[in-house]
């Protein structure tokens, strides 16, 4: 297996308007992250993911960038960038910056071009349409609710936008927006950053006739099939490798709504030259019920163990995978896939942090993750502040599909809020996030859950990450060793093995709170990390994990 630095390395990810703010405003900014940069470089992690921290106006906590060359006036300017930059660099970490190519703000200076007339240069630059019978040119549904097209009177035309109306879909197959795009890419290379997260990277080609969508029991069709892993696709990533990617030494990972291994094998085959990684879903993807993700049913343990089974085999020897239990779009890891109740909140976190850290592939940890934070427990509407939700629930409380209180009980439990509430530094007002208002609650349980507590306890979640993220460092094994899934229809213990040039990496995590036997062969050699102090031989205790090497 050929080695790389990305390969070997672990990510952290900042989400910016919720990590620190320095100004008393209520909103994260670059200066706050810089303040921050020790805290990072302690924890031990190589990478920074950086959310977008682009000009926007804010329609989708900037995922709508109107202008890909500036930085938004809430999170400072491209002064305090290339400050962050420098710093980060200083201390031995890189940056990866969010590329959000699908689609703009529709305050683009491109889109105000666009809208003027079907004659402006820049009209082609999106997704144009005539309506039908009065009507939009098809059935399909946004993402986030409501129709897909917006009509503009001016030119009596409509415009897709699969997100937010405010987020018009650009049009890939016109050279012009590739060559665009590819130049901002490289001006961004060029300053010194170190890759991309690409967002939705996966929905850039559209069928083209746009067909309707098959309708469930909403008003809207599915459009997925339609802008999923589109005809074109990877005709324009392997441009995008050749024009720009492959002259830099840098880390690139595409989020791929809807991908299918098959597919994640065209996107980031050793041998395709697209990227180097992507993010799948399927164990994030959770249960689907009635109302799409709005449900607070999980996954059971067998369905979850298989799926990251399916993902390290199927890749084996041909791309590499990426792990994560959560980012700014999924609730509290500890909360989803742990328990986190007061008594075994430690205890799961740091069971989760074992069993994703001690598999192959590059391991992602989200902003508080570290620290073992919660889902938000948000009881009323009023608290949030995520688009998704409130037009989620909006559409099936007063569509009668759903009552208030469930909505309020799965957004509880799945909103993209529970990720994006401020990280609790300190028993301080806010968590010691900001001197202002913050632009959203902090969660309640910051003085029990925070930075200053668990960075002076060595047995805490975030001493245990350390210590974590130090043995992938230090042992090829973790990297690059083999995976063989143990137990595969225990419905209590996730349990695995990794081999690597004659040695042997067993680990074990008890993903319930009961006790439960184990084989004792699995526990033989010397324990590499646990979570508990002491061996129990014969069982694994509530939450327990632990890794031995033969």
């Amino acid at each position: 297996m050929e080695k790389a630095w990305w390969k070997e390395a672990v990510v952290y990810q900042i989400y910016p308007r919720s990590f620190c703010d320095s100004n008393g405003d209520g909103i994260g900014d670059i200066q706050g992250i810089i303040s921050k940069l020790d805290y990072i470089r302690d924890l031990g992690v190589d990478i920074i993911w950086l959310s977008p921290v682009y000009q926007s106006p804010n329609d989708d906590n900037g995922y709508d960038i109107s202008d890909y060359q500036a930085i938004m006036d809430e999170f400072g300017t491209m002064e305090d960038f290339d400050e962050l930059l420098i710093k980060a660099h200083d201390r031995g970490l890189k940056i990866i910056m969010d590329l959000v190519v699908n689609h703009t703000s529709d305050e683009h200076k491109w889109f105000a071009e666009s809208r003027k007339g079907r004659d402006n240069p820049y009209r082609d630059f999106y997704i144009w349409a005539e309506g039908k019978n009065g009507m939009a040119p098809n059935n399909w549904g946004s993402w986030f609710g409501g129709p897909a097209w917006e009509y503009d009177e001016k030119t009596d035309m409509y415009y897709l936008h699969i997100f937010s109306k405010k987020q018009p879909d650009l049009n890939w197959d016109n050279e012009k927006v590739r060559t665009a795009v590819f130049d901002m890419m490289t001006w961004w290379l060029d300053k010194g950053i170190d890759g991309f997260r690409m967002d939705v990277i996966s929905l850039i080609s559209k069928v083209p006739g746009f067909p309707d969508g098959e309708k469930g029991e909403g008003l809207y069709g599915d459009l997925t099939p339609f802008c999923a892993h589109g005809p074109h696709v990877h005709e324009y990533l392997r441009e995008m490798n050749e024009r720009v990617l492959s002259k830099y030494d840098i880390m690139t990972v595409g989020e791929a709504a809807c991908v299918t291994l098959e597919e994640a094998k065209k996107y980031a085959g050793y041998d395709r030259h697209e990227l180097n990684t992507v993010f799948q879903f399927e164990h994030v993807e959770g249960v689907k019920g009635p109302l799409g993700k709005w449900t607070d049913e999980k996954l059971s343990l067998t369905q979850l163990k298989r799926i990251f089974k399916k993902w390290d085999e199927g890749m084996d020897g041909i791309g590499w995978n990426t792990l994560f239990w959560s980012n700014h779009d999924q609730p509290r890891a500890v909360s989803r896939f742990g328990d986190d109740s007061p008594k075994y909140r430690e205890l799961s976190a740091k069971m989760l942090g074992t069993c994703l850290h001690m598999m192959r592939g590059t391991p992602y940890i989200y902003q508080g993750e570290e620290l073992g934070m919660t889902n938000a427990g948000f009881e009323r509407l009023e608290q949030y502040r995520d688009l998704e939700s409130i037009n989620a629930y909006r559409e099936y409380v007063s569509g009668g599909r759903a009552s208030h209180e469930e909505m309020i009980k799965y957004l509880k439990f799945i909103s993209r809020d529970n990720a994006r509430t401020p990280m609790q530094w300190e028993d301080a007002p806010n968590g010691g996030f900001t001197e202002g208002t913050p632009w959203i609650e902090v969660n309640g349980n910051y003085k029990e859950i925070n930075a200053a507590l668990e960075t002076a306890d060595t047995d805490s979640v975030y001493a245990y990450y350390k210590e974590l993220i130090r043995l992938r460092h230090e042992m090829e094994i973790i990297v690059y060793g083999s995976f063989e899934l143990l137990m595969e229809d225990s419905e209590e213990v996730f349990a695995y093995k990794r081999e690597y040039e004659g040695k042997s990496l067993f680990v074990l995590c008890n993903f319930t709170k009961e006790e439960v036997i184990c084989p004792e062969a699995f526990r033989e050699g010397k324990l590499v990390i646990g979570n508990y102090k002491g061996e129990a031989k014969d069982v694994l205790r509530p939450y327990e994990a632990a890794v031995y090497i033969v």
